[in-house]
């Protein structure tokens, strides 16, 4: 037999260290005692190579087991922390994939509740089911999230929790778009809604303007005053005087309309406009400009009035003759030009003492800038100093209040008493008696004593009799003036 096959047939070595440590220990005492013996056997020899060559491999595995255990211990160790952390990652992302889910619900719940609002009006029955089953749905998936949760059975083998992420955000813009449609939807209704209103009132406030046209036409019609038809120099009042004054100053307001229509075309500072007419004077409405405008008309248009050639250079201007026959004369003035077309009559008569009055109150009245703002150009100026008259609606406007103003200057040197025009100063106290005014609810908050600001239509007296001039009151200034 060989020594191979001996070690061949060699136990397998002790798994525990001690009994290793004891064969080691016996077989290196026999070796030790065969040593002593030179006869020893081939078997013992090979034994004692055996244990010399495979023995300390043995015990440096063994007892290197302390050493290389805490290397393989840490490497153990960081994978367990790897493990955790790709748990907890994966973790929060299935819980960012539920906060997702969470807020798609409620933008769908939302799009549900707008799409049911919007099924109201018009009632469409269909659609509220739809939404409804819609909203149901949605709380029904937000009652099993939250059962999940508060359970902690939320599931975590989801494959890939981003996917869920971007499928809730798809999710939630549909939503939203589907609320920004219905909004849309409804804002447009509401927008024809309006459109409609506005074109009931555009509708009614063009009938409301044609019948104002109507009712400003039979006011301001150039027509005769039938009041007066049959009206003699003999049977002559005051009454009716106040009757052609209160015509006149109706075609006054018109033309003062008509020329602030034209300052704001032309893009004129109203305030400012006003506050030059009536520097001292505060008003007490922005709309109450139009009072200084008309002060300024009536002053123009007046100047001259107590004259019997009403402010004419020519002395023929004037009827001549004295007593009845004079009064006779302007009586016929009157009736004359009361109920005829102005502009057809400068158009028969060019050279009339009626078209002078014209042309001159017009050139003191409508100043060359003014003319050039409101018409780029001074043609109508122009036609006026050549003799003839502007067809324009304008100059119309304008003809019509100098025909009435004039037919009151005739009716008044109609009279056989004196006739005289007045104004009142600015800052002048107010008299219920030469005096009215021509706002009621003007300073209702003033505390303090009102005074005249301005004049705005001239009062008259015929003899005894006074007509009351219009006025525009206004705080009282420091240094009050006496009327």
């Amino acid at each position: 037999m060989t020594p191979d096959s001996h070690l061949s047939h060699l136990p397998p070595p002790p798994p525990s260290p001690s009994l290793l440590q004891l064969h080691l220990y016996s077989a290196s005492s026999s070796i030790h005692m065969d040593s002593l013996n030179p006869n020893r056997s081939k078997f013992a020899r090979t034994i004692h190579k055996v244990i010399h060559l495979r023995t300390p491999a043995k015990l440096v595995t063994h007892c290197g087991k302390d050493s290389i255990t805490p290397h393989k211990s840490k490497k153990f160790h960081q994978d367990d922390d790897a493990d955790d952390d790709d748990s907890k990652l994966r973790s929060r992302a299935v819980l960012e994939a539920l906060v997702a889910k969470l807020f798609a619900s409620v933008s769908t719940i939302k799009a549900g509740y707008a799409e049911m609002q919007a099924a109201q009006s018009p009632y469409d029955v269909d659609a509220i089911q739809v939404a409804d089953k819609a909203v149901v749905r949605e709380l029904r998936l937000i009652s099993e999230l939250k059962q999940s949760f508060l359970k902690k059975q939320l599931d975590l083998s989801l494959a890939v929790p981003q996917v869920t992420v971007l499928l809730a955000e798809i999710q939630e813009q549909q939503s939203l778009m589907k609320t920004y449609e219905i909004t849309m939807k409804k804002l447009e209704s509401e927008m024809d809604l309006k459109d409609s209103h506005i074109d009931e009132l555009k509708k009614r406030l063009q009938e409301c303007n044609q019948g104002n046209k109507v009712m400003e036409k039979r006011l301001n019609s150039s027509g005769p005053l039938p009041f007066l038809d049959n009206l003699k120099l003999s049977l002559m009042n005051p009454n009716h005087f106040c009757q052609v004054l209160h015509y006149a100053v109706r075609s006054i307001r018109r033309f003062v309309k008509f020329m602030s229509s034209e300052m704001e075309s032309a893009h004129w500072d109203m305030d400012a406009a006003a506050k030059s007419i009536v520097p001292d004077t505060v008003l007490a409405k922005p709309t109450h400009r139009c009072f200084a405008f008309e002060s300024f008309v009536c002053r123009a248009m007046f100047e001259g009035f107590n004259s019997p050639n009403f402010s004419l250079s020519e002395s023929s201007s004037a009827p001549e003759g004295k007593g009845k026959q004079r009064r006779q004369l302007f009586f016929e003035r009157f009736k004359k030009l009361k109920s005829v077309n102005p502009i057809h009559f400068l158009s028969q008569n060019p050279r009339s003492t009626f078209g002078k009055f014209v042309r001159a109150k017009y050139l003191s009245l409508v100043h060359a800038k003014m003319e050039c703002s409101f018409f780029g150009n001074l043609n109508q100026r122009k036609l006026l100093n050549a003799g003839s008259y502007p067809e324009t609606a304008f100059f119309a406007a304008f003809a019509e209040m100098a025909k009435r103003v004039w037919v009151l200057h005739g009716l008044a040197f109609s009279f056989d008493v004196e006739i005289g025009v007045f104004q009142v100063s600015h800052n002048s106290r107010f008299s219920e008696v030469y005096m009215e005014c021509v706002t009621e609810d003007a300073f209702d908050t003033v505390d303090g004593d009102l005074r005249v600001g301005f004049t705005v239509v001239p009062g008259f007296k015929i003899g005894s009799t006074v007509v009351q001039c219009q006025v525009y009151l206004s705080p009282a200034a420091t240094a009050p003036a006496d009327c």
